[in-house]
């Protein structure tokens, strides 16, 4: 059995949005690349290089910007290394591996799925405006 959620209105700019904690979690974890991140620290440590590697289409920029947010809200850690050139490793943290579970039926979902999102993609046909009166 479900709950409805309710969800208070937030006047954008009014701080409220911390408030509630659906805004604020998929304020970190809604973006293009935290989930893909996340999913290829599924399987263990990686280093930055690597991490990129994994994602593929992802800038270094983007990545350590991803990274940032990511360990900041708890779900990675990273670890530097006294080495040169430095070492630093990237883990899942408990907390990331507990959101990571709760999104495989998603990430499941989008693997079914994909060939009839990009066929109803395709298909569409964007409603013509309606001209004022």
């Amino acid at each position: 059995m479900s709950t409805i959620l309710k969800f208070p209105p937030v006047t954008p700019g009014s701080g409220h949005e911390t408030r509630c904690p659906v805004r604020d979690v998929l304020d970190c974890i809604g973006d293009r690349w935290s989930l893909l991140t996340l999913l290829a620290l599924r399987d263990g440590t990686l280093r930055f290089t690597e991490l990129k590697r994994a994602i593929g289409d992802i800038s270094q920029r983007m990545l350590a910007q991803t990274l940032r947010a990511l360990e900041r809200d708890g779900y990675v850690t990273r670890e530097v290394h006294a080495s040169v050139p430095p070492k630093v490793e990237y883990t899942l943290t408990d907390l990331g591996g507990s959101l990571l579970a709760k999104l495989e039926p998603l990430i499941h979902w989008a693997n079914e799925n994909h060939a009839r999102v990009r066929k109803a993609r395709k298909a569409y046909v964007p409603p013509v405006a309606v001209a004022a009166l």
